[in-house]
């Protein structure tokens, strides 16, 4: 039996923003995002990618710091993949809240690997929307 989406039990922090969403962090620090995913009870998966240079690079950070399983593919599609399917399967989930810092902009991670690279993370906003699981992705750029 799926639940609802409980709005009521968004923080005030996040009362204006969507629950399945990938947007620019803006205004947001990083510790009053962790406190309101905390508050929620929701996962927090953050993840700074200051030191990436390349598409791999992003892919490692990601894999380290959201801590996934040793046998994730380091590809977009892996990405998605654990981002969505063992996650559902593993029983009902309370919502995310993930940070992406500093994406890199670099001749090797240009304008289209970063784009693809949020587009996975939209991607899976809708997955979890679907579900009716909130799925907050909020990014900078370096």
């Amino acid at each position: 039996m799926e639940m609802p989406l409980r709005h009521d039990q968004d923080s005030t922090l996040l009362r204006g923003v969507r629950p399945n969403i990938v947007q620019s962090i803006r205004a947001y620090r990083i510790q009053d995002l962790q406190t309101a995913a905390q508050a929620m009870g929701n996962h927090f998966l953050y993840a700074n990618l200051a030191h990436a240079q390349s598409k791999q690079d992003i892919l490692d950070l990601i894999a380290q710091q959201f801590m996934f399983p040793a046998h994730f593919g380091k590809n977009f599609d892996a990405l998605y993949d654990c981002m969505t399917d063992p996650l559902h399967k593993s029983g009902p989930q309370p919502g995310f809240i993930v940070v992406l810092e500093q994406i890199p902009t670099t001749p090797k991670f240009d304008k289209e690997a970063r784009e693809q690279l949020l587009d996975i993370f939209r991607d899976a906003a809708d997955y979890w929307a679907d579900r009716k699981v909130a799925f907050r992705c909020f990014y900078s750029f370096l």
